[in-house]
């Protein structure tokens, strides 16, 4: 039996398409089904879902007691950086508080992997000239949602240490792709276009990002439960470092639309300069590599984002 917490949401509901393309039964999605989880991203999918709030001790032991699920996929997490500078409770508790209660209940029903998901945010922020970040990068998190992402890696590998818990951590680029959540700079972009509205882009959109197509990331965790070692880190990144304004021309001229569109507006706090992620090891222990080009990604992406999603 596999859980995937936080289904319902982008990475997530991907990831649960994912393994039953791939023919994967004994499924149960949990999610708390909050603003960014959306039972629409799980339509056609034959796996239960059960709505729980995973800072929730209580609930979530009454799920382990029913189901007693010896794989975890732990997706969920609040992960939208302006919120958690305007609110850093709801961090807290989900990604902080949440992720302790799964691993408490992973030891207590013998859980044979816990494959924490997290990000590169965790490791800080790059100049231009930095090499990218490896497994072996010191965390160095610089806003409040980067730092309960951090803390939750660590609570992991301390349960790996401590209860010899069998877990497993991938930290990712920045995903794009179908489900993406319309607060996010891709899909923003192009439900804006399709709607006329400005692009608002922080600053003068220098900031950089590692952009990683969401299905060659579900591939890259897929790699990861199959042929990764306990107890590891794995870095999984798009190799795609893209400047967020070239990003924001890119999507405009693959949708035909006008620069005009663009609107710079004040950065905000707390704003890392750039993310890139160092592929070596998972590409070396796995073979793992991104399939998708940016543009082959963002074709895929509009695609999705229709009129009739906006």
């Amino acid at each position: 039996m596999i859980f995937i917490t936080g289904a319902a949401g982008f990475i997530g509901s991907n990831f649960a398409h994912y393994l039953a393309q791939k023919g994967f039964e004994d499924v149960v999605i949990l999610d708390k089904l909050t603003y960014a989880g959306d039972m629409d991203n799980l339509y056609d999918l034959k796996f239960p879902v059960k709505g729980v709030d995973i800072a929730d001790e209580y609930r979530l032991s009454e799920l382990f007691s029913q189901y007693k699920p010896k794989y975890i996929f732990h997706f969920a997490a609040e992960s939208h950086v302006d919120n958690s500078i305007k609110d850093v409770n709801p961090f807290l508790y989900t990604n902080v508080v949440g992720t302790v209660n799964l691993l408490n209940l992973s030891v207590k029903y013998g859980v044979e992997k816990f494959h924490h998901i997290s990000t590169d945010e965790v490791y800080g922020a790059l100049n231009y000239d930095d090499p990218p970040f490896t497994e072996e990068t010191a965390y160095d998190p610089q806003n409040p949602y980067s730092a309960s992402k951090a803390s939750s890696d660590h609570f992991v590998t301390a349960f790996h240490n401590t209860y010899e818990l069998p877990v497993v951590i991938t930290n990712c680029s920045n995903n794009y792709g179908p489900r993406q959540h319309r607060e996010k700079l891709i899909p923003k972009t192009i439900t804006n276009i399709l709607q006329g509205k400005k692009i608002p882009v922080y600053g003068r959109g220098q900031n950089i990002r590692d952009w990683i197509y969401v299905e060659d990331h579900c591939k890259g965790i897929l790699d990861v439960f199959y042929g990764g070692k306990i107890g590891e880190k794995y870095n999984i990144g798009g190799e795609c470092e893209v400047k967020n304004i070239d990003l924001v021309k890119t999507i405009i001229k693959v949708m035909g639309a006008s620069e005009n569109l663009i609107e710079y507006v004040d950065d905000r706090p707390g704003h890392d300069l750039r993310y890139a992620i160092d592929n070596a090891k998972i590409r070396s222990d796995l073979n793992f590599y991104p399939e998708h080009t940016l543009e082959e990604g963002l074709k895929k992406t509009i695609a999705w984002y229709n009129y009739d999603r906006i």
